[in-house]
């Protein structure tokens, strides 16, 4: 089934049917009416999944898909385009420029928090730049990933776009086969057998992956609305976000205020009881509920800390006093478990942050711009937020993707177009103009060598229609500053004979 599912996707892109922009763009539109007809539907499905309140779904994935969507049909013409770039003297008369060509056949390995954003904007990014893909979900979020299969085929070509189901062993046999490029979701454990089994093909690989995003809180900041953030951040879809916040770092002299202002913040978005809030949501299963219940054995919560296995539900929780080393510092907690630890001080956070794997994101709360400048010079993560959590992943302009252990290869916008297209070199000359080339042929001498060695390290210089245009404006501009100043310079000269004449006159 699988090995048909990807040679059928595979004859369809060899037959040219993607290389037309008008199919792309088609094909965009039908999935930005299967995302407007169909969100209730996907809402339910998500609901059932991990107990999200229909109003996060469209906020959390659903306004972003749409988004990608939204800028790829405006923009893809000039994605597309041949780019023209820069020349030498060598190849001054020549045709030379990048051409944007798809990749393949792309396989996109999905994951279950949330399992439409991170499966359908790889897979826009995908169809923006002509490629085949088949669609992997992730088996645990079961109702999406049944709903997902049963719309895809129905506005997309089923052909070249199919959704295959499964679970480790689908996923297993999917790798075996070849691939262009392969786009995963996931844990850094899995992602390094994905890459594993990529090298066997020499398939190249984006791995969105996780890790501990630290999120440091200045002293001389407003507590009260960093810690409103940071809370939204922690325990929107109950924890089970790539970039939420994975632990807190604060000076001693805080720590206190930082934790009330968590506490008063729960209240005010999931009530006294946030197991009966409408807003919060639900452990994805049992193996993943029994994880994170393990990570806070031998902690006294000082927020929270309730749980019921019957419906994966854990609490908001706050633990303070972490040791550095425990095993809840030590693993991307992905759940609604919130650790902090103390600092001495911001180099102490700087330190602290360098010494573990680079995270995929870090958020700094602080005033102080030029301290805020220097924690981001200092310090690596695959993205960075000032004075907010996970704002950066809403921007399409911005690259979205890890470094390091948190991942490799970004997506978003133009950016998932370039990751998921060759960028071609091409230069087009003529058979002309031969003289121009003898120096390069043998026999050689001390005098060709030097001629070409002088013409080979020449600066290069841009001959692009928009420097051309520039060139010529200036050039025009120029030339009326030219004119205006030999007028006014004529006119000053005739009123100079003037003024002479007449003063001969007179006298």
């Amino acid at each position: 089934m699988e090995w048909q599912a990807v040679q059928q996707a595979r004859e369809v892109f060899l037959s040219g049917r993607t290389r037309a922009l008008e199919f792309r763009l088609q094909q965009l539109q039908a999935l930005q009416r299967m995302i407007t007809e169909r969100e209730t539907d996907i809402c339910i499905a998500l609901k059932q999944d991990i107990n999200r309140s229909q109003y996060d779904t469209p906020l959390l994935e659903l306004i972003g898909i749409e988004n990608e969507i939204k800028l790829a049909l405006e923009k893809l013409t000039e994605w597309a385009a041949p780019r023209p770039v820069e020349k030498n003297l060598l190849t001054m008369s020549d045709e030379v420029y990048i051409q944007k060509q798809p990749l393949g056949l792309v396989l996109i390995i999905g994951t279950w928090n949330y399992p439409w954003a991170v499966t359908l904007q790889p897979l826009v990014g995908a169809i923006a730049a002509g490629n085949g893909a088949v669609i992997k979900p992730s088996e645990l979020s079961e109702h999406s990933s049944l709903l997902l299969r049963a719309l895809l085929p129905r506005y997309l070509d089923k052909d070249l776009y199919p959704v295959v189901l499964g679970g480790v062993s689908k996923t297993q046999e999917l790798l075996k086969q070849r691939f262009d490029h392969i786009f995963y979701t996931g844990s850094s454990s899995v992602g390094k057998l994905v890459m594993e089994a990529a090298a066997h093909q020499l398939t190249p690989v984006t791995l969105e992956l996780g890790g501990k995003s630290p999120c440091y809180i200045d002293k001389n900041c407003d507590i009260r609305v960093a810690c409103r953030r940071v809370t939204w951040g922690k325990f929107v879809n109950c924890g089970q976000t790539c970039i939420a916040p994975d632990y807190i770092l604060c000076e001693p002299c805080i720590q206190g205020r930082v934790v009330e202002c968590i506490r008063q913040t729960i209240l005010e978005f999931y009530g006294a009881d946030p197991k009966s809030s409408p807003d919060y949501g639900r452990i994805i299963n049992q193996h993943h509920f029994n994880r994170v219940m393990d990570l806070m054995e031998g902690y006294a919560p000082v927020v929270g800390g309730q749980s019921d296995a019957s419906q994966c539900y854990i609490a908001p929780t706050v633990l303070k006093d972490v040791p550095p080393h425990s095993r809840l510092m030590q693993e991307e907690i992905f759940g609604p478990l919130l650790p902090i630890m103390t600092v001495s001080d911001m180099d102490d956070a700087i330190h602290f942050i360098n010494e573990r794997e680079k995270p995929l994101a870090l958020y700094i709360f602080c005033s102080d711009k030029k301290a805020t400048k220097r924690m981001i010079e200092e310090t690596t993560s695959g993205g960075v937020t000032v004075n907010d959590v996970m704002m950066h992943y809403t921007l399409s302009s911005l690259p979205f993707g890890g470094v390091g252990q948190s991942g490799m290869g970004n997506y978003h916008g133009k950016h998932t177009f370039d990751r998921l297209s060759h960028q071609r070199a091409c230069l087009v000359r003529s058979l002309g103009m031969e003289s121009v080339n003898l120096v390069r042929y043998p026999p050689q001498d001390r005098h060709r060598a030097r001629r070409v060695r002088m013409v080979l390290k020449s600066s290069l210089i841009d001959l692009s229609k928009r420097t051309f245009i520039w060139a010529v404006s200036v050039s025009i501009i120029a030339f009326g500053l030219f004119i205006t100043l030999l007028v006014i310079l004529l006119i000053a000269s005739g009123l100079n004979c003037t003024c002479w004449y007449w003063r001969g006159f007179y006298n």
